[in-house]
């Protein structure tokens, strides 16, 4: 079958990517079924193998995999800008949105609005969906589960990023003692169209970024090379999706001052609200910090690793993902998430949202909306809004 024209294919890539950036609500594993229905199903851009290969590839690897995924489809239909106009076209509708939320929210005293309030119960029946379907699906056995629980008691008592790249570490070394043995081969085969020598200068650059970034934040009085590290950093040590990446985030910005634990809760709770990546939190942030422009420097800053990761392992993924101890090592790397993730879920997203009672029946009718009626996100937080709003004036 002859292939497009490559302007033609950017084009086409960029209208796709875009309208699944304006309705793709649901968080990443709702992102992964729009993208195998539009790219697998509809316009067969590629086959389910390949896509799943590809799923498997972006669960590898830290950072966020729905937006991973899209990224790697581009690279497959269009090379490197191919990528990068899909990235683009999945996420600047969410960073549009959440930049314009974070500029009209510094008009209004967050920490007494009810309607924030009812966001910050939003936050909790969300993650707490997330927890139970993260532990059904990466904890299914007693090892695991010993795992998890590891990871939750160290974070929830020593809060800070490296406890939780200690653990991460640790729970990698668990995982390949404990399951190497269980794994099987995998003798598939897949090939995207990037040369040996990017793929190594972009793990390069992932890694010199990661150790310089700290060194030079230290001399330098200079607030973007600041931002610009904590964001980084954040998205380079996420394992396990968008919904990790809170705690990385709410230690690095919160307890330094450049953010009020009631905007970065309010700005959690909206960014359920807008379809794309939960990444994308970060041009919250960024703007809170330092309007539209601090909105897209964290932008870049928090997708800069996953798109150096996506690209520097693409062509060496064949023989990794085949390697059974790697396997068994992130086995053990998932399990820790689903601890970290519950840790997170406790301090600081329940303890300051969940105050009296009236709270927890709310949060319970949230999430059996969102659980057992399997109502939009969307419309989760609409709800949160409003019974805030009104619980602000009865009470």
């Amino acid at each position: 079958m002859k292939k497009p024209n490559k302007l033609i294919s950017l084009l086409e890539i960029l209208i796709v990517s875009t309208r699944l950036g304006l309705t793709s609500f649901g968080g990443p594993v709702a992102h992964l079924g729009y993208f195998h229905n539009e790219y697998v199903r509809r316009r067969k851009w590629l086959d389910e193998k390949s896509y799943a290969d590809l799923v498997a590839l972006c669960q590898f690897l830290p950072g966020p995999a729905s937006s991973q995924v899209g990224i790697g489809i581009g690279v497959m239909r269009a090379g490197v800008f191919g990528g990068i106009v899909s990235f683009l076209g999945f996420t600047l509708p969410s960073v549009l949105a959440l930049i314009i939320f974070a500029i009209i929210l510094q008009g209004f005293d967050v920490g007494n609005a009810g309607w924030i309030h009812g966001l910050k119960i939003v936050a909790v029946a969300v993650v707490a969906h997330a927890i139970l379907g993260m532990a059904n699906n990466l904890t299914p056995d007693l090892k695991r589960k010993a795992i998890a629980l590891f990871a939750l008691v160290i974070t929830l008592l020593w809060q800070t990023a490296f406890s939780q790249v200690g653990v991460i570490l640790v729970a990698a070394v668990i995982g390949f003692f404990l399951f190497k043995q269980h794994i099987t081969a995998d003798d598939s085969r897949m090939e995207f169209p990037i040369s040996k020598r990017l793929a190594v200068i972009c793990l390069t650059l992932f890694f010199g970024l990661l150790i310089l970034l700290p060194i030079l934040r230290e001399p330098t009085s200079l607030n973007w090379v600041a931002l610009f590290d904590s964001f980084y950093r954040s998205g380079s040590l996420v394992f396990g999706g968008g919904h990790v990446v809170l705690p990385l985030l709410e230690r690095e910005f919160v307890p330094t001052g450049w953010i009020s634990e009631e905007a970065f809760l309010a700005g959690y709770g909206a960014a359920q609200a807008v379809p794309g990546p939960l990444f994308t939190f970060a041009a919250y942030i960024g703007a809170v910090i330092d309007g539209w422009k601090g909105g897209l420097l964290a932008t870049f800053a928090i997708f800069l690793p996953a798109f150096l990761l996506i690209l520097g392992t693409l062509p060496f993924w064949d023989s990794l993902r085949r390697n059974s101890k790697v396997k068994a090592a992130l086995m053990g790397v998932n399990a820790a998430v689903v601890g970290i993730l519950i840790s997170a879920f406790y301090f600081p997203i329940w303890t300051s949202s969940i105050l009296a009672p009236i709270d927890f029946a709310f949060a319970a009718i949230l999430f059996s909306m969102l659980v057992y009626w399997k109502l939009p996100p969307w419309m989760i937080v609409l709800t949160g809004a409003i019974g805030g709003t009104l619980m602000g004036l009865l009470l």
